[in-house]
């Protein structure tokens, strides 16, 4: 009884600490966006509240809280709350299975992994809970009884739709290369530096392509674009109800970055561990992993925030041509090469850098294909506006 009493107590330290971690970088997300964003426009930031206007978020929260909470008279009132918590739910909940460390000796034989729950379906977990976020946009937009709202919804379902079957696909040569749906074994499997990124680049390339439009972010936000939508979903939405939809936009970027580390950069893996393990000790060099994951998915916070600054946004064809005639296929070919990537060093008792080797020589293969059938594609589009 008391083994488990420590182990359950152990765990929910741990996940308030990933709750108010996950938080923490969202608020501070709103902050460092405004910073970047100054920089790359050549402008002063966020500077008047707090030194270096590091209270910003603070002010912010103050600002959604105080703000009249406006429901509109013709909207449907308790789906149009539901709205905004359902993204939020869907958003913090995805973190469960990531492991964002090693396992922790507490001492008299208890230990616990450092994650929320060790399920075999990992991966599906992430994949269904990311799936379910976009009935939070559909529900707020249908809700709020303004067109362009529902647009902005219907906007957000598709483009989901187009690009979940391409993240789907990249997941499928991860799964292919690991034998094991747990996001556990998934990074285990990348253990003293095999990180998947070595063997799926274009796997990765195609994963964060997706991420940016799971996420709505910019080139990508043409659920909430402005210039035509006024503010899409969330138009008629004020107060924290608002608040919960950006605020979930930025934990989705968060908890993005930590998938795409667990999946592609090693997780919790890190140089040197073996070196601090037998240094300071397992707990010391697993809390360090614990950290490095964290940097690793804020790296990639930054990226999302450095692109939105210097790419425009698609049109929507654009858009919805680039996942369907563009990702998709290339997300089969990706398969078909894992199967070569995983087959021929079997067959001929080839070593980890020549997998590696097949893995990079994708690359030029698949842009060579490109070009021929855009070359094809677009002289079979010249003789048909002749014919014309």
């Amino acid at each position: 009884m008391e083994l488990t009493s420590t182990v359950f107590t152990a765990k929910a330290i741990y996940v308030g600490v990933i709750f108010a971690i996950t938080l923490g970088v969202a608020a501070y997300s709103t902050y460092f966006e405004r910073i970047f964003a100054a920089f790359f426009q050549d402008r002063v930031g966020p500077d008047r509240a707090g030194p270096f206007g590091i209270l910003q978020p603070l002010a912010d929260a103050v600002k959604m809280f105080m703000k009249e909470d406006f429901i509109p008279a013709n909207s449907s009132k308790w789906l149009f709350i539901l709205g905004p918590c359902l993204s939020m739910f869907t958003a913090l909940m995805t973190s469960a299975v990531i492991p964002f460390g090693d396992t922790i000796d507490l001492g008299n034989g208890v230990k616990f992994d450092l994650q929320g729950i060790d399920v075999n379906i990992g991966i599906l977990w992430v994949f269904g809970i990311v799936s379910l976020g976009v009935y939070g946009i559909l529900v707020g937009g249908w809700a709020s009884n303004n067109k362009y709202s529902l647009l902005g919804a219907i906007r957000a379902a598709s483009q989901n739709i187009s690009y979940e079957l391409a993240m789907g696909l990249s997941i499928i040569s991860i799964l292919m290369m690991t034998g094991s749906l747990s996001t556990k074994a998934i990074v285990e499997a990348q253990q003293n530096g095999h990180w998947n990124i070595l063997y799926q680049p274009v796997g990765f390339i195609l994963f964060i392509i997706c991420a940016f439009a799971e996420c709505n972010r910019t080139p990508f936000d043409l659920p909430e674009c402005e210039t035509e939508l006024i503010g899409g979903y969330h138009t008629e939405y004020s107060s924290m109800k608002l608040g919960f939809y950006l605020f979930a936009e930025y934990i989705n970027m968060f908890v993005s970055g930590a998938v795409m580390a667990t999946l592609y950069f090693g997780g919790y893996d890190y140089p040197f561990y073996e070196t601090v393990v037998n240094s300071f000790g397992e707990n010391v060099a697993n809390f360090i992993g614990f950290g490095a994951l964290i940097g690793k998915a804020l790296f990639f916070v930054f990226v999302f925030m450095w692109v939105r600054w210097t790419l425009p946004r698609f049109r929507y064809d654009q858009l919805m041509n680039l996942g369907w005639t563009g990702l998709i296929p290339i997300a089969m070919f990706n398969v078909v090469w894992t199967g070569l990537i995983i087959l021929l060093p079997a067959e001929f008792n080839l070593s980890s850098l020549a997998s590696i080797g097949i893995a990079i020589a994708g690359i030029p293969v698949l842009v060579v294909g490109l070009f021929i059938y855009h070359s094809i594609a677009g002289g079979k589009k010249k003789k048909t506006a002749l014919a014309r």
